[in-house]
């Protein structure tokens, strides 16, 4: 079904995305609802659209995975989109980038007792560093994305803020975006919230409308990240003692990728209370567990942060600049301060100002203003280390 015909009576808001009439705007589009519906805005717009999917790891295990992104039948799906709306569409062969740069981390990340986040990492390294750079190669004059999250003009230049619909936000994702990153990136469906989106896609019969969400780490089938780590890294997990912060040792492991900080279930050692995993350490290969409250952590270094706030970073960390951080993408953001640590790598740090648990290496620490909505995205970095708030 060609829809160009019928476009102009749609129902949809009529976005501008700052940069001059029918000027060419490239597409990312990973076979989804959100970015078909982005793609489809921006040609409601007016706008020169042109449609990118990036084709990231092995199409023949990837089209047997059911809510997986950029691969098999999301590739597909993509270019029947393209064609219904009557613009050009691409595939690009990144899987090579993508194992390099995102896969490869994911299992060095685990070795090293860390919690990683490959879905930034392929923000960061993939889609806005390559992808990017070959939307401007096309002639873009702007590459826009289907993630929720806003773009705003604000008095020293654009600022990202969380996205209007707050269940489907996206900004602790995306907050190592550099500041020329979004000079150049615009984001449609901030304002919009999710039913909507499908609205839109129905009343132009995509066939995407009803798609489910992507669910997990597309490249992890069923959600079994060790299996991964296991095929990339032949052997690496070897077992090792399971030891109590006291000390004691409990018993034996098959590897410390099996474990996270935080984690109770399948511990595989009897107790009378409750014990939870404090924390990893592969060198020697332990797994230290204590009670819920060995895990508080009251203070947080940070290594490779990102300042999208006003003026220098290191200048607001010196001055202990309030803030709101989340640690983990599922929790609201909580109060804290910047701080200038001589401890830390990189010098940045960050005060919680109530201790939480189950802060782990490897997962990213997202500064938001501290205003009641924390409502701008003020930058962030990846947890290095942590301190107890014993």
């Amino acid at each position: 079904m060609n829809v160009l015909a019928d476009i102009s009576t749609i129902d949809a808001p009529r976005i501008d995305l700052g940069v001059p009439a029918g000027a060419r705007v490239v597409v990312a589009m990973s076979g989804g609802v959100d970015s078909s519906v982005t793609a489809a805005l921006c040609k409601l717009a007016g706008y020169d659209v042109v449609g990118v999917t990036l084709q990231l790891y092995d199409h023949g295990v990837a089209i047997q995975k059911k809510g997986a992104c950029c691969a098999g039948q999301d590739i597909q799906d993509a270019r029947r989109v393209s064609e219904a709306m009557g613009f050009p569409h691409y595939v690009l062969d990144y899987e090579s980038r993508f194992g390099e740069a995102v896969m490869e981390d994911f299992a060095d990340t685990y070795l090293a007792g860390a919690t990683p986040i490959p879905c930034v990492r392929c923000n960061e390294r993939v889609k806005f560093k390559d992808l990017l750079e070959t939307a401007r190669d096309l002639g873009g004059a702007a590459m826009a994305t289907g993630h929720y999250i806003r773009r705003v003009d604000g008095p020293n230049g654009p600022e990202l803020r969380r996205a209007a619909d707050a269940a489907k936000d996206q900004s602790y994702f995306l907050f190592s975006t550099s500041r020329e990153q979004l000079d150049y990136l615009r984001f449609p469906l901030g304002e919009l919230p999710k039913s909507e989106v499908r609205r839109i896609a129905g009343a132009l019969g995509l066939v995407v409308a009803d798609k489910p969400d992507s669910q997990d780490i597309c490249f992890v089938p069923e959600g079994k990240y060790t299996s991964v780590v296991e095929r990339l890294r032949p052997g690496a997990a070897d077992p090792g003692e399971i030891v109590h912060v006291d000390g004691t040792v409990m018993g034996r492991h098959p590897g410390v990728i099996h474990y996270t900080v935080g984690q109770r279930r399948g511990l595989g050692v009897a107790t009378g209370d409750p014990l939870y995993v404090v924390r990893l350490e592969p060198d020697s290969r332990r797994v230290i567990v204590g009670p819920r409250d060995a895990l508080l952590i009251s203070r947080v270094y940070l290594k490779d942060v990102t300042w999208l706030g006003d003026g220098e970073g290191a200048d607001a960390a010196r001055a202990g600049a309030r803030v709101a951080v989340k640690v983990r993408s599922t929790r609201p953001p909580a109060p804290a301060s910047l701080v200038w640590d001589s401890q830390s790598a990189s010098g940045w740090a960050v005060d919680l100002q109530e201790p939480e648990e189950g802060v782990a290496p490897g997962q990213a620490c997202v500064f938001y203003s501290p205003d009641a909505a924390n409502d701008r995205v003020l930058g962030g970095g990846w947890i290095a280390g942590t301190r107890t708030a014993a």
